[in-house]
């Protein structure tokens, strides 16, 4: 988990902000990847990138296309039940109203060990 960034910023700005592009972060892994993420694969080198298909303005998708969209959703689709799951958090679905926002941190932190706590379902 990053440290908290507001709302305005963009996640790919983001991104090279915490792992400036220079560094061979990602050369051992193979990444998974939305649209916000566009320019990823010029910017880093991995083994290998998945990120779906953009529709362009004058042009529909192929039925290929399309297929793999598919399949990187149905990855994708983990990570976001992940970050849904937090959200079962109070604090972090309603707008942050702290003073402090290195608490927020802290808070996000704390829900999600307690999420990951619950999806390994150990009940004592």
């Amino acid at each position: 988990i990053s440290m908290g960034y507001v709302g305005s910023s963009h996640d790919f700005a983001i991104l090279k902000e915490e792992f400036p592009p220079e560094f061979d972060w990602f050369k051992d892994y193979r990444i998974l990847l939305d649209l916000g993420f566009l320019g990823f694969e010029s910017n880093y080198e991995c083994k290998d990138v998945k990120i779906p298909a953009k529709k362009s303005k004058n042009k529909k998708l192929t039925e290929k296309q399309k297929e793999r969209n598919r399949e990187i959703s149905q990855q994708r689709v983990v990570v976001e039940h992940s970050i849904g799951g937090l959200k079962r958090y109070k604090i972090l679905a309603d707008r942050l109203r702290l003073k402090r926002f290195d608490f927020y941190n802290e808070i996000v932190g704390l829900c999600s060990g307690l999420w990951n706590y619950k999806l390994t379902g150990i009940t004592h």
